[in-house]
């Protein structure tokens, strides 16, 4: 699946649910669903800076691909991490970097978010594309 038909997918499930109650338990539930970091990659290198909670994430290269795993020690920052990863992980670093984030806001994450939380998921998004520019580097 191309990014944008992930993002539509996710776009799709928010829009069943009535109201954010029951999205935020969506979003716990997608947290735990997350690809985990292995404790070693745990390393402030790989804290995303910005985020209130912590954020580790970690990348790798398989077959000109990139997969993310992340964890975080906040339940509501982990599900917005597991929504990230599941739509830019196992994508060429060049769709990574071209993605739109507008799903975002069509499913009305950030205008739910405290500032802080929001200021985190920008940053969330500029390290998982900064992740991508670096293995895209490495390809060219």
């Amino acid at each position: 699946m191309t990014i944008e038909e992930i993002q539509n997918e996710i776009i799709d499930e928010f829009s069943m649910f009535d109201d954010w109650e029951e999205r935020y338990q969506y979003m716990i539930d997608l947290g735990k669903t997350l690809p985990l970091i292995d404790d070693a990659h745990k390393t402030d290198d790989n804290i995303i800076k910005g985020c209130q909670s912590k954020v580790w994430v970690h990348a790798n290269m398989n077959d000109d691909k990139v997969a993310f795993t992340a964890d975080s020690d906040a339940i509501i920052t982990k599900g917005i991490i597991a929504i990230l990863i599941r739509a830019f992980s196992n994508q060429h670093p060049t769709a990574i970097i071209e993605a739109n984030t507008d799903f975002i806001d069509k499913i009305g994450l950030k205008e739910h978010l405290s500032p802080t939380r929001a200021n985190g998921l920008v940053s969330m998004i500029k390290q998982l594309k900064m992740y991508a520019i670096a293995y895209q580097t490495q390809l060219n």
